[in-house]
């Protein structure tokens, strides 16, 4: 069987520097863009064509946008509308993710040594968490490693 390596990051609260640094320094290959909106004002350095190229030429690394693995906008607003149950997006989320199939769309070795992108600063209530978990389940022999 495979063995995947996931990575995961979030950019908020994390200045260019630091999130580049974290990425290089844990050899990512490439970075997937999980976030449902990549043209975001959060952070300039992450919006999807700056980041591309950032992440090109400072280290070498691929880029995509997946939205397989991001929320939709009716997942996302209902949880703004229930205040911010985590239970229930979770839930929500995680049916979407096996009503698209994702773990058999894409192959464990696609996403090796990969890492899941979104705003976030930490994994414990964001999606790229259950993305990751979601496909370990699924895959089996997953290690998730959080930057």
């Amino acid at each position: 069987m495979i063995h995947t390596k996931i990575f995961t990051i979030g950019f908020t609260k994390k200045t260019a520097e630091e999130f580049f640094a974290r990425l290089i320094r844990s050899e990512v290959k490439r970075v997937i863009d999980i976030r449902l909106n990549n043209i975001s004002q959060l952070a300039s350095f992450t919006k999807q064509n700056d980041i591309s190229y950032f992440l090109r030429v400072i280290g070498g690394i691929d880029y995509s946008h997946c939205l397989d693995f991001a929320p939709t906008q009716e997942i996302l607003n209902t949880y703004k509308t229930n205040k911010g149950d985590w239970s229930l997006y979770e839930k929500d989320f995680l049916a979407l993710l096996s009503a698209r199939k994702v773990e058999e769309k894409f192959s464990p070795d696609l996403l090796h040594e990969s890492c899941l992108l979104c705003s976030e600063e930490k994994p414990l209530q964001c999606h790229r968490r259950l993305v990751a978990e979601y496909l370990r389940e699924k895959w089996g022999n997953v290690d998730i490693v959080h930057l």
